[in-house]
């Protein structure tokens, strides 16, 4: 059996991968997320007569917090290898990446460990948002002034 053979072999046995329903759990599951603070964000405004502005600072906060004390728990990896990309897409991948980042070297000291490898996940997405958002800011200046 030659080379060609054994990968239409490995192919054909290899199980099929639910893609049409992983994208409607995430789909769901990000609605759901996006449901549920928009809901937390208008008990924010309504019952403590926040701002919206202020009241989705505090929502971004909020989750922010639930997310990494999740992924803290050892909860949120469970959740997100079944919802998939409904939770990691929003501001909770972000924590979660920094959480799980800072806890894989919690014990090679702060230093060297949770210095040097806080950033080690989120890092490419900050760098890429920053560098994005500068160009995106220098072609709005240019074309609208």
């Amino acid at each position: 059996m030659n080379k060609d053979e054994y990968q239409k072999l490995v192919k054909k046995l290899e199980p099929k991968e639910p893609k049409l329903r992983k994208a409607l759990v995430a789909f769901l599951v990000g609605g759901l997320v996006s449901f549920i603070g928009e809901v937390i964000a208008t008990i924010l405004v309504t019952t403590f007569g926040m701002e919206k502005t202020i009241a989705y600072i505090w929502l971004c906060v909020l989750t922010i917090f639930i997310a990494s004390l999740l992924t803290a728990l050892r909860f949120f990896d469970n959740w997100v290898s079944k919802c998939g990309c409904g939770l990691i897409i929003p501001t909770t991948g972000f924590a979660h990446s920094m959480t799980s980042s800072a806890l894989d070297v919690k014990n090679d000291g702060l230093i060297t460990g949770l210095g040097s490898s806080f950033f080690k996940l989120a890092g490419s997405v900050l760098l890429y948002g920053v560098i994005s958002g500068f160009f995106f800011g220098v072609l709005g200046v240019i074309f609208y002034g």
